[in-house]
C-alpha cells in the first residue's frame, strides 16, 4: 500500500558517495528533526528525470532553502557509482542536493511506490514523486500519474507546497 500524507519514512539504508567516501544512510534516522524536501524518480540519465525532474531542483535549490528547507535528496533506484557521477555532472552536487542510491529498492518498496518495465530493464524503479517531510512524517506528497511527465513533482511545484 503506498504511503500517504501523516505517515512516517520507513526504515531503509541508503548510499551516498562523494569523492571516495562512501556513506551508508538509514534514512528514517536522517530525516528526523529536519524539513526535507525529497524528490524520488525512476532513473538516473533518463528521459524526463535528467530533462526535467532533477533539473527543476537545482534550479528551485536556493528558493527551497529560504522558505527553511534544512535539505534536499534526490532518490532512484541506481547504484551508489552512477548517482554519484550524475550529481557531479548535473549540477546537483554543487547545488547541494543530496543523491541517494536505493539500489536494493528498500526504500521505494518502504514507500509502496515501485513499479517494473521489463521490456527496458526497470525492476522495482521508484515512482515519480515528491515530498515534504517534517521531522520524519510526510507533509505534502506529490506523484505523477503518467510517467512521461513531470508537472506536480517538480521543484517549482513543491516550492509553492513547502
Amino acid at each position: 500500500m503506498p504511503i500517504k500524507v501523516g505517515d512516517k519514512v520507513p526504515s531503509a539504508t541508503l548510499i551516498n558517495q562523494i569523492g571516495d567516501t562512501v556513506s551508508h544512510i538509514e534514512i528514517a534516522e536522517h530525516v528526523a528533526g529536519k524539513r526535507v524536501v525529497l524528490f524520488g524518480l525512476p532513473g538516473a540519465y533518463t528521459g524526463i528525470c535528467s530533462t526535467s525532474h532533477l533539473p527543476s531542483f537545482i534550479r528551485t535549490a536556493d528558493a527551497l532553502r529560504a522558505k527553511g528547507i534544512d535539505e534536499i535528496i534526490c532518490v532512484a533506484v541506481n547504484d551508489v557509482r552512477v548517482m554519484s557521477h550524475w550529481g557531479r555532472t548535473s549540477g546537483a552536487q554543487d547545488a547541494g542536493i543530496l543523491m541517494l542510491a536505493d539500489w536494493q529498492s528498500e526504500l521505494t518498496k518502504g514507500l509502496g511506490l515501485e513499479f517494473t518495465v521489463p521490456f527496458i530493464g526497470f525492476t522495482d524503479r521508484l515512482t515519480r514523486c515528491a515530498m515534504l517531510i517534517e521531522d520524519g512524517v510526510i507533509s505534502v506528497l506529490q506523484f505523477e500519474d503518467d510517467k512521461d511527465v513531470c508537472n506536480l513533482t517538480a521543484g517549482e511545484a513543491m516550492l509553492d507546497l513547502v
